[in-house]
């Protein structure tokens, strides 16, 4: 089992296609007052995926923190942390028509037709999930949750790279949130 999540962990954030982002947060939180950041090593060290892709992901929040505004600081106003998981969905789809024959009819005879039939394909999609956590460094409660979910797919370490990076861009896209 820890090995199948770890090989699922591992092939995260290697999506083609699009990234759905979803936030929540802090309702009652001043966002402004935030522009120091430390990544929060105890919750890093947790993601199941492998050491490289972490040091992807790291450096990407580096980039996209700095092109906020935030700066590295030994001592931070807010912790970022991040943990991933993969999730399993099936699309069911089924299909209409077909062409039939021969057959014979019930007097006799043979023909041609349309048939109809209703066959089911079921195929299962695996998506990976990246969350991104803004921790209040005093009180360290959450204050902001990014999710981004995407197919998951293999590639070179520069696909890789480059999905992880429109990953965090995009999720943090929707940070600040707007009260």
């Amino acid at each position: 089992m820890k090995r199948f999540l770890y090989i699922t962990a591992t092939i995260l954030l290697t999506s083609c296609a699009s990234i759905r982002v979803s936030t929540d947060y802090d309702t009652v939180v001043d966002f402004s007052a935030y522009n120091a950041f430390a990544f929060f090593k105890p919750g890093i060290d947790d993601a199941k995926i492998s050491d490289l892709d972490k040091r992807r992901i790291l450096k990407a929040l580096e980039n996209t923190l700095a092109e906020k505004g935030f700066v590295a600081s030994e001592t931070p106003n807010v912790l970022v942390s991040f943990h991933t998981k993969a999730e399993k969905n099936v699309q069911v789809s089924e299909s209409f028509f077909g062409w039939g024959g021969p057959f014979f009819g019930p007097y006799g005879g043979m023909g041609w037709g349309w048939g109809f039939n209703r066959p089911y394909n079921v195929n299962t999609i695996t998506s990976g999930v990246l969350y991104i956590d803004l921790i209040d460094a005093v009180s360290k409660k959450l204050i902001w949750q990014g999710k981004g979910i995407g197919r998951l797919s293999s590639g070179t370490p520069q696909e890789r790279e480059a999905k992880i990076n429109a990953f965090v861009t995009d999720i943090l896209a929707a940070y600040p949130p707007s009260n």
